[in-house]
């Protein structure tokens, strides 16, 4: 009697065959949506590619990886969440959506494309300048999070 096993490691939630699966492409996702704020493209490309980095050991190449993540940032916008009891606005709700297409070229059933979209609020008080950082870098990590989650995690 013979039984067969498959190397498959858990790493920080990842759940990836190594013996299959060494490479990632990550390409990076410009902003297509109406309103832009600059610095948003960089600080999610490079947590995009930080996740990966930090919780696989797939080696991160330019092409033809075993996996393909692209896309775009397609909506980053701001809207009035609760209005106070004088009627003004009391909160605003940011939000960011992103599109990924996925691709897994060892085993194409779990291809995908779908957005993921992460938000937050803060007190209308403050100006969007002076919470803006602080609440992309949050709500970046939280879609790169769900990313990750959908990609290798096999959740």
């Amino acid at each position: 009697m013979f039984t067969s096993c498959t190397v498959s490691y858990k790493f920080n939630g990842a759940s990836i065959d190594y013996t299959k699966t060494k490479t990632i492409q990550i390409s990076d996702f410009p902003i297509r949506s109406n309103y832009v704020w600059g610095p948003m493209a960089n600080i999610f490309n490079n947590q995009l590619k930080d996740q990966f980095a930090n919780h696989t050991k797939l080696i991160q190449v330019r092409r033809n990886g075993d996996l393909r993540l692209d896309g775009e940032i397609t909506r980053y916008e701001q809207r009035n969440k609760s209005v106070s009891a004088e009627g003004y606005s009391a909160q605003t709700e940011l939000s960011i959506t992103v599109n990924v297409r996925f691709t897994n070229t060892v085993n194409h059933s779990e291809d995908f494309e779908r957005q993921f979209t992460a938000s937050t609020t803060y007190e209308t008080t403050q100006s969007l300048n002076s919470v803006q950082e602080e609440l992309v870098t949050q709500m970046v990590k939280d879609i790169c999070d769900q990313i990750f989650n959908a990609t290798v995690a096999n959740w």
